[in-house]
């Protein structure tokens, strides 16, 4: 493994010496490898635990290792990445419309499981770091963690939690869903897609919502309103259960 890591510094340190090149080779990397990863998901038969984002984050990772390449510096090159995560998540909304009808039919029930979802995931996050003995950084950028990475990181901004934690457990969260959340419902014998499609979107998670949008409209519809509802119904409760908890 250190030899490997050795050669790899030494052919980046030997190819790319300029600064523009190094912002390219970055963005280049993270983009190929994450297209390796789909490829390689498809040849397993779509099967939920390849998943490519995480292929992608664990390739980089021992790039930069083998590269001493700070995070800092990586994120600048491929900031570009984070600022589509915005308009992938609005992009959501065109199913959603397609949908509109069968959505609104489905109200009294999707508002139930919403509540449910965003009230557990907040109330959890928080007592399982304090009764780890978290610090309170900690438990307040645990609160959101159940909801989309842009969402995440500007409400853990507004409470004083730490954005950069709250970015790793929201896409970590995101992750575990997309690997787990269907093979699980079905096992429940859930098999409708717009159960499917909600419970990707209450669980904030955009790779498990894009899973489901793939396979079926209407679950893409309710992936896409759970994902915003989630989001609006979270940076709303999680004010007022800080607020009780505290007092």
């Amino acid at each position: 493994m250190h030899t490997i890591s050795h050669v790899f510094h030494q052919i980046y340190a030997r190819f790319l010496p300029e600064p523009n090149m190094e912002s390219l080779f970055w963005l280049s990397l993270t983009l190929a490898v994450f297209a390796v990863g789909v490829r390689l998901q498809i040849r397993l038969g779509r099967a939920p635990w390849a998943n490519p984002v995480l292929f992608a984050i664990g390739f980089v990772a021992l790039a930069l290792v083998a590269t001493e390449t700070p995070y800092a510096k990586y994120f600048e090159s491929v900031k570009i990445i984070n600022f589509l995560l915005g308009p992938a998540t609005v992009a959501l909304a065109i199913p959603l419309a397609d949908s509109i009808r069968l959505v609104t039919r489905s109200l009294p029930a999707m508002t139930l499981a919403l509540l449910a979802g965003s009230v557990t995931s907040v109330v959890s996050g928080i007592l399982i770091v304090m009764l780890l003995g978290g610090s309170h950084e900690v438990a307040l950028s645990m609160a959101p963690k159940a909801v989309t990475t842009p969402i995440a990181i500007a409400i853990t901004t507004q409470i004083g939690g730490i954005p950069a934690l709250t970015a790793a457990f929201a896409i970590l969260g995101g992750i575990i869903a997309a690997m787990i959340g269907e093979a699980t419902l079905r096992r429940m014998g859930i098999t409708d897609w717009r159960a499917h499609g909600l419970a990707a979107g209450i669980a904030g998670s955009g790779i498990a919502a894009a899973q489901v949008a793939q396979r079926d409209p209407v679950g893409a519809a309710f992936a896409a309103l759970g994902i915003g509802l989630n989001g609006l119904v979270t940076a709303l409760i999680v004010p007022l259960i800080l607020y009780f908890i505290a007092g």
